[in-house]
């Protein structure tokens, strides 16, 4: 393999972001070599232009004209109503459900058949808001996507603009779409004769949210207008949109640079129309959104140009970087194009001040799930974008700590119990799994000891405290003694990684107390860097904890499990968490040590005899970092290229039969994966990818 190395491997140096004329990857040409094109709107994503706190999705028009693509913002969430059922009124009337848990009953917050209304409203609220729809009305008229001649698109990732270029009636349309680089704002400049004519006008339409799990690839609906209300306030060449659902009020703010009427809304709807009336053949619309009662600052397009390029620029110039275009192979080409749509992507998508959940669609009520933000998070530390995720990391651990110490101290437990299923106010949505789920709990341990790499300092070390010794309370506290095989079990009742199990029969999943003893060693280390004593149940429950189970010669998914690797099992689905024991983890730093041989025959059966047809997202990467591990390069790239792992011609990852499209822990654990081969680990510093690659890296330091 010919490889150049650029930065140090010093595990200890935080690698500042270097300049552009520090380069020798000339980052500019490999990332435009990957701008998306479209001549066609997708029918299940859009393009998209955002910040990570807000994002708005386009169709081929460079608006949301014939697709209704999203505008979404980390702020933007709303509630219906609470029910009105007698003792369900409230969600303090919420009780859930008690299980025997270790001879002792626990409430868990599940839904409870009693109070099927408050417990529904607790799992769809609040849900995240689509915030307006803006598109092209052409004169009035009924048009489709059809009607359109030598649509073009093309997003300029170096800058963040997305041009688009079509015919209407054989006359020319040129769109410029930017976001702004640090406000919810959009600009939009058009050009037209059909401007000067007054028949091509901007239209704005406001949906209600829904009930759905899933709101995908659209979200809200625009037909139910008697459920909630708009009001314009207009002045001379600037409006102001109000919109009123239930207790949320939000507001949208535009101004434009020529003579244009806004009139609406159109009988029956919420949609309003923008007409430009000065004969003149472009307009320029600048589109801020605020939450109601914040007056918004509206930037120029010209400032909204400025910010966003620079910002952009910077994005591609800092951190890390990964350069294959040496390499002629099809795969190095793919895996090229998936690195840099999938920086693109996780920069809109998931560098919010909010656990990310995507700004594209709402999954699951837009909620975020706490065990996925490793996932979604991660790959920012290991290619050196610590600011995009400091935006959301530690606070979020500090402001949802009082939730979780109550849920623990509510269950009998010591300690911080992280929720799953969250949203903003820390709640975590009712469910049997969400209730059981513990593989979330070790996360905080995974960041901070990633971050004392690039930061070893007593600032990182007291950051990161007020949030571990809470969580190992928790964990110390929830592993239960055993009295007659003198170790200490996890469950049950509890759900692995995998979410498939029997929880009444699960008990000693093998990922799960892999990572447990993971993050209970880094607790300990923690509180030894500092010269702080270590509790001293942490460090029993750690050295007793029970042994990872096995099944024959290989890991077994839990304890007990029965026909765990027998032919045609039903238990060889799912995610195949046992893959991540020596891959997303390192080999334990104290206690038993892994055994190799079962290491490896666990990744052969897996290769050989899992259920491939139920696995998509994280799974593959997390594959290929288990056999990156065990030496087998080529394998990870198959991993990380199966057919079951695709992401469309705009860089998103598939979701699948069971999550909609895109999926983003796809993209994030796809980058974390790449940062693994490019920058290794402890005793392997990379980069490691297939021996006949010519590949160049940049700042990268070894993970864990």
């Amino acid at each position: 393999m010919h490889l150049t190395i650029l930065g140090s491997g010093l595990l200890a140096l935080y690698i500042p972001a270097v300049t552009a004329t520090g380069h020798r990857i000339d980052r500019r040409a490999v990332v435009r070599a990957f701008n998306p094109h479209r001549n066609v709107s997708s029918t299940k994503t859009p393009l998209q232009v955002g910040n990570g706190n807000f994002a708005f999705g386009v169709d081929v028009t460079g608006l949301q004209t014939f697709s209704p693509f999203a505008t979404m913002s980390t702020w933007g969430w709303h509630s219906f109503s609470l029910p009105t059922t007698p003792g369900q009124t409230s969600v303090e009337d919420f009780t859930g459900l008690d299980w025997w848990t270790h001879d002792r009953l626990v409430n868990y917050n599940q839904p409870n058949p009693a109070q099927a209304d408050i417990s529904n409203w607790l799992i769809q609220n609040p849900q995240r808001l689509n915030l307006a729809r803006i598109g092209f009305s052409f004169d009035g008229e009924e048009t489709t996507e059809e009607d359109l001649q030598e649509k073009a698109q093309e997003l300029d990732l170096w800058t963040g603009k997305i041009s688009s270029s079509f015919k209407y009636k054989d006359v020319a349309v040129y769109v410029e779409t930017w976001a702004d680089a640090s406000s919810d704002s959009i600009g939009i400049s058009v050009g037209s004769e059909l401007l000067t004519e007054g028949s091509l006008g901007i239209f704005f339409d406001f949906p209600l949210p829904t009930r759905n799990k899933f709101d995908a690839p659209f979200v809200g609906i625009f037909n139910a207008t008697g459920n909630h209300s708009t009001t314009l306030r207009s002045q001379k060449q600037s409006a102001i949109i109000r919109h009123d659902l239930d207790e949320t009020s939000y507001d949208v703010s535009f101004k434009w640079d020529s003579k244009a009427e806004i009139s609406g809304p159109a009988k029956g709807t919420h949609r309003y129309l923008l007409k430009p009336s000065g004969g003149k053949k472009d307009i320029v619309l600048v589109v801020a959104f605020s939450p109601g009662g914040i007056k918004p600052r509206i930037p120029s397009l010209t400032q909204i140009k400025k910010a966003s390029s620079k910002w952009w620029g910077s994005f591609w110039n800092s951190g890390a970087f990964v350069d294959l275009s040496a390499t002629t192979s099809a795969e190095a080409k793919e895996l090229q194009r998936r690195i840099i749509l999938s920086q693109y992507l996780t920069a809109v998508n998931s560098a919010s001040t909010l656990p990310p959940q995507g700004l594209v669609n709402n999954g699951w009520y837009g909620k975020f799930h706490l065990e996925m933000i490793l996932w979604h998070l991660l790959h920012f530390a290991r290619w050196d974008k610590y600011p995009l995720l400091w935006r959301s990391l530690p606070h979020m651990y500090n402001d949802y700590l009082s939730s979780s110490l109550d849920r623990a101290r509510l269950q009998g437990y010591a300690g911080a119990r992280w929720g799953k299923m969250t949203d903003p106010t820390g709640r975590s949505a009712p469910g049997e799994i969400n209730s059981l789920l513990i593989w979330q709990q070790p996360h905080p341990m995974y960041f901070a000891e990633t971050e004392y790499r690039s930061f070893p300092d007593a600032a990182t070390l007291r950051k990161w405290d007020a949030i571990l010794t809470p969580t190992a309370d928790f964990m110390a506290s929830y592993a239960f003694y055993n009295e007659s095989t003198g170790v200490y079990d996890l469950g049950p009742p509890m759900y692995p990684a995998s979410e498939n199990t029997n929880p009444n029969a699960t008990v000693n999943p093998a990922f799960e107390l892999a990572y447990w003893r993971f993050g209970l060693d880094v607790a300990i280390t923690w509180k030894q860097r500092q010269g702080l004593s270590v509790p001293a149940k942490w460090a029993e429950v750690h050295d007793k904890l029970a042994l990872l189970p096995t099944a024959g010669d290989a890991f077994a998914l839990y304890e007990g499990i029965p026909d765990m690797w027998a032919p045609n099992s039903t238990t060889v689905t799912d995610h195949p968490a046992m893959s991540g024991i020596f891959g997303l983890l390192p080999p334990p730093r104290s206690g038993p040590p892994l055994n190799m041989t079962i290491v490896r025959n666990t990744a052969k059966k897996i290769k050989e005899l899992w259920a491939w047809g139920d696995c998509w997202g994280w799974d593959f990467p997390m594959l290929a970092m288990n056999v990156l591990r065990l030496g087998d390069v080529d394998q990870a790239v198959s991993y990380l290229l199966d057919p079951l792992f695709n992401f469309d011609d705009a860089g998103y990852p598939e979701g699948g039969a069971r999550v909609p499209t895109p999926y983003f822990p796809g993209s994030s654990s796809f980058l974390l994966a790449i940062a693994m081969m490019a920058g290794g680990w402890d005793g392997e510093p990379g980069p490691h990818f297939p021996e006949e690659w010519k590949v160049v890296v940049e700042g990268f330091i070894p993970g864990l």
